[in-house]
């Protein structure tokens, strides 16, 4: 899929952080761009904003199958045809306490946006993308669960795992029938110093009534971000921000180069995936995990939160 120009695109979570920038990028490409998202009033405002007969929202919850068919249907209705989609929606629960303290409902919540989505995006559309035998599977993951977890994050780590290994097994079943579908696994990095500013640090935000955990906290969600510098700053340290239009060509390189890594060559990244393999290889404990990480928050603030 080297020309992307009259390609259409369907990018969940698109109102905001990433799935925003993506859908930006696909705009300035010449392709078509549906932003899918909660919230009417979200994506209405949305389309407004970039005033292009190229480019609808459409209000969708990742956790319902029908609601992203629906989703594909009005995209070909509206555009006649999809040729990507991108299941880039996601949360963070903000969760309290360690693991085997973690409210089920943030479990819930969690792997039925983050995992389910993702898997209801795939079931949605890619019989579509194989039935016309052209098309491109775009699923976000993180480094953190991708790459290794953050031993203090708990959940969102275990669900980026889990789409990481998806991905993997749906690029090899799509190789195996011989299609022209592929897919790539979008892990958001940038070439540039600094933390990526995406809804996902709004931790605890957009809770359906269905996943509330009868906490005075429900419907406070945390600043994470703000968290991270406050922490950052006591440590004489400063938080830059990088910009998401690099994630942005991650994803665009992925789909018109058909690259299964959509991420860039970090050195940290790099030494903390030796660190994992080397462990597993001489069967070792993970000491890498119990570095220090300023950007998710220690035993004693998790159990404050």
């Amino acid at each position: 899929m080297k020309d992307l120009r009259g390609k259409v695109a369907v990018v969940t979570g698109g109102a905001g952080g990433i799935g925003l920038a993506i859908g930006e990028a696909m705009l300035a490409e010449g392709m078509k761009v549906v932003l899918a998202d909660l919230g009417a009033d979200r994506v209405a405002g949305v389309e407004k904003d970039f005033g292009s007969n190229d480019l609808v929202g459409m209000e969708t919850d990742v956790t319902s199958f029908e609601s992203l068919c629906g989703v594909r249907d009005a995209t070909i209705d509206r555009f006649g045809g999809v040729h990507v989609i991108v299941n880039n929606a996601a949360v963070g629960a903000g969760a309290k306490g360690s693991v085997w303290e973690h409210h089920l409902n943030d479990w819930k919540w969690s792997m039925e946006v983050n995992v389910l989505g993702v898997i209801n995006g795939m079931n949605a559309f890619i019989p579509t993308l194989i039935a016309q035998n052209e098309g491109h599977v775009v699923n976000t993951s993180s480094g953190n669960g991708a790459y290794f977890p953050i031993a203090s994050s708990g959940i969102y780590p275990v669900t980026k795992a889990a789409v990481t290994t998806l991905t993997e097994c749906l690029w090899g079943q799509l190789r195996e029938t011989g299609t022209n579908v592929s897919a790539s696994l979008l892990l958001p990095s940038s070439p540039t110093p600094g933390v990526l500013d995406t809804g996902i640090w709004k931790a605890g935000s957009h809770r359906p009534d269905r996943y509330l955990r009868n906490d005075p906290d429900d419907n406070k969600p945390r600043d994470a971000l703000a968290e991270y510098r406050a922490r950052a700053a006591e440590a004489g340290q400063e938080v830059t921000v990088a910009p998401l239009a690099d994630v942005a060509a991650l994803c665009i390189d992925a789909i018109r180069e058909d690259n299964f890594w959509a991420t860039y060559p970090l050195e940290h990244q790099t030494a903390k995936l030796t660190a994992r393999y080397e462990s597993m290889l001489d069967r070792t404990s993970p000491e890498y995990l119990r570095e220090v990480n300023l950007m998710s928050a220690g035993a004693d603030e998790r159990s404050k939160q």
